[in-house]
């Protein structure tokens, strides 16, 4: 019996034993385990910290390069402070200095950081689009119907007399601009119109209207139905049930350079009649200035609002439309906001057409919205489509003269 309890014993010791050697087996093997992840670890850590530092510099250049493209006031702080090649990469945008006026400028004078700051923040900001909702459609000077018949130099931006082109028909109820030289002593004879709005603007030179119910030599002196006109003069008529008017260059040797512009009115059979008006340039210099503006009253003005002709815009022409006009005389490296709707409009959906007229022999370029696809020389015109009243439309003049602009705004 003792043999049995010794040999159970033993058995038990045996298997104790064996339980401790597959536990020191398993620990063995688990810390060897340890120590080849740890090698491994050891081995790969500096891979991982490469990655994770290309993967962190790229989420770095991507957030540093929106904010650059989308802040000119960040734009203007890394070209001007940095001198890190860095930080170059964070530009989409040349940084070759240039003399155009709408290119940040690099400078390295501390004095005047601020106000170079201040004035290249503004040009920044002008340079970019503001209505990117807006569709603004170039209609080139080359576009234009033309037309020389010696005592007429003529182009026509819609379709008009013997030009015709079905994409320039009308724009709202803009229906004709045309730009007009006409030689000394000569002009257009006594002539009719019916059911249309339309004014002269004169841009330089002498353009004398009569009324057809008076008499050359008798005229009595200046009044709506006769002005002998010059630069800064707008002659306006309204056709109406119908009038017969001349326009006729009697200076002995100018030639008279103006804008013929007519718009459709709200309602047929109105009663003819004139304005005159002079708007001067001093005050087209410091913006654009309202030279017309709808009637007070609309479409259902009374015959006393009709005799008073009062506008909606103060000091400007009252049209029988929903439409305005402004003019402006913009310096080079400066730039004009025009109100879309002009404060008076009734329609909120509009459409403007800038047009820039041929007066500085091809010195005069303009830039309108900030958009590189919208600029225009002289002679050139734009369709702003899809722009709401109250919307800002920024024209900026980059050229080497001063730029008359003019905007027809209309429903």
């Amino acid at each position: 019996m003792s043999e049995g309890i010794c040999s159970r014993r033993v058995e038990g010791e045996l298997k104790s034993l064996d339980m401790l050697i597959n536990s020191l087996v398993i620990a063995a093997s688990s810390r060897q385990a340890s120590a080849d992840v740890s090698r491994r670890l050891s081995r790969n850590t500096p891979r991982l910290y490469m990655k994770c530092f290309i993967l962190l510099s790229s989420l770095l250049a991507i957030f540093f390069s929106i904010i650059y493209n989308y802040s000119p006031a960040l734009q203007f702080l890394l070209q001007t402070t940095s001198t890190s090649p860095l930080l170059n990469i964070f530009s989409l945008k040349d940084t070759t200095a240039t003399t155009s006026p709408t290119r940040l400028i690099t400078t390295t004078s501390q004095p005047m950081l601020k106000s170079t700051a201040a004035a290249s923040t503004n040009t920044a900001k002008m340079a970019k689009s503001l209505l990117q909702h807006a569709k603004i459609t170039p209609h080139r000077s080359s576009e234009r119907g033309h037309s020389d018949h010696g005592w007429l130099n003529t182009y026509h931006s819609f379709s008009f007399a013997g030009w015709y082109n079905p994409k320039f028909s009308n724009f709202g109820s803009l229906r004709v601009l045309n730009e007009d030289r006409v030689r000394a002593n000569s002009g257009f004879p006594t002539h009719p119109h019916r059911d249309f709005e339309i004014f002269s603007y004169i841009l330089s030179g002498e353009l004398t209207h009569r009324d057809s119910m008076l008499k050359k030599g008798a005229e009595g002196g200046q009044s709506d139905r006769f002005y002998r006109m010059h630069r800064g003069d707008v002659q306006f008529t309204t056709g109406g049930t119908g009038i017969s008017h001349s326009e006729f260059n009697e200076h002995a040797r100018d030639t008279v350079h103006f804008l013929q512009i007519w718009a459709l009115p709200w309602k047929r059979g109105l009663t003819p009649r004139y304005h005159t008006q002079h708007f001067d340039d001093d005050d087209k210099r410091k913006g654009f200035v309202t030279i017309l503006s709808p009637l007070k009253g609309g479409v259902e003005a009374t015959a006393e609002q009709e005799k008073v002709a009062e506008p909606t815009v103060p000091g400007s022409i009252p049209i029988h439309a929903d439409f305005a006009m402004g003019a402006g005389l913009i310096k080079p490296e400066s730039a004009f906001e025009w109100r879309v709707g002009a404060g008076a409009t009734e329609a909120t959906k509009r459409k403007v057409f800038v047009h820039l007229p041929m007066t500085k022999g091809g010195k005069a370029k303009i830039r309108i919205d900030g958009r590189e696809d919208a600029v225009l020389e002289e002679g050139d015109g734009a369709f702003v489509d899809r722009v709401a009243a109250g919307d800002r439309l920024t024209i900026e003049s980059i050229g080497e003269a001063e730029a008359e602009v003019v905007i027809l705004d209309t429903a």
